[in-house]
Formats: structure tokens, C-alpha cells, sequence
């Protein structure tokens, strides 16, 4: 059974759902990418909304460890340092297309994101995600 971290004060009672909606948005948009024919050459210039994907993953894992054993405050404060950064990393990738495919997948990214379950927000997340220990 996974642990779950008490309530603490120091972190924001409304933090993991936050977390679970940014990566859920980040990968509605990397589904849509992978619809582009030009889908390969895409992976570098996603570079800084990966790794901001990454920080939240990285603090979904956090929330689940037993108490004590993580310094919160800089937990939180990198966490939402990382969450107040990703939608401009989106937008800044999404910038980068010709008004006609950003359109296309902006609305790609729309149609996915309601099919998309809220475990999927766990995916690469140690402990949560059965393909990773």
C-alpha cells in the first residue's frame, strides 16, 4: 500500500491535483505531436517542457514518501517554480509552428485530453506506475 504524506502546512493542500493536471495537459500535447508527420524531429525542441514534466513527476513521487524523509520546503517551492514555468514552455513550443499546425495541435491536444484517465498522470512515477520499481 503507498504512503501518502500527512497534510503539513507547508504543502499546498491543492498541490497534487495541480500536479496531475499539468502532466496530464503536457502529455494531451506530446499526444498530439506524435501525431505530426515530423514527429521525430520535434523531441529536441520539447526539451524544456519535458524537464518541467519531469519536476512534476518527480513531485508526485515526493508527495508519496513518509514524512521527514524530504527537505518539503524546497520540495514546494521547486514544484511551483516548475508548474508556474510549464505553460510558458508550451506555449514557447507551440510558438514555434506555422499558425495552421499550431492550430492543429492545439486542437489535437483538446480532443485528447478528456480520454485521458487521471492514472495516466502517474506514468514514470517509481511506485505508481507498475512498469517502473
Amino acid at each position: 500500500m503507498l504512503r501518502t504524506m500527512r497534510r503539513s502546512p507547508v504543502v499546498p493542500p491543492d498541490l497534487r491535483a495541480r500536479l496531475e493536471a499539468a502532466r496530464l495537459d503536457t502529455l494531451s500535447l506530446l499526444r498530439a505531436v506524435d501525431l505530426l508527420p515530423t514527429a521525430p524531429r520535434e523531441v529536441p525542441r520539447l526539451r524544456p517542457v519535458f524537464d518541467l514534466d519531469a519536476d512534476c513527476a518527480e513531485a508526485l513521487w515526493a508527495l508519496d514518501q513518509p514524512p521527514g524523509k524530504l527537505d518539503l520546503r524546497a520540495m514546494v517551492r521547486d514544484t511551483l517554480a516548475s508548474l508556474e514555468r510549464l505553460p510558458t514552455a508550451r506555449a514557447d513550443y507551440l510558438a514555434r509552428h506555422p499558425p495552421a499546425a499550431r492550430e492543429r495541435l492545439l486542437a489535437d491536444a483538446q480532443a485528447i485530453r478528456p480520454g485521458l484517465a487521471s492514472v495516466e498522470a502517474y506514468n514514470g512515477v517509481p511506485g505508481r506506475d507498475p512498469g517502473i520499481r
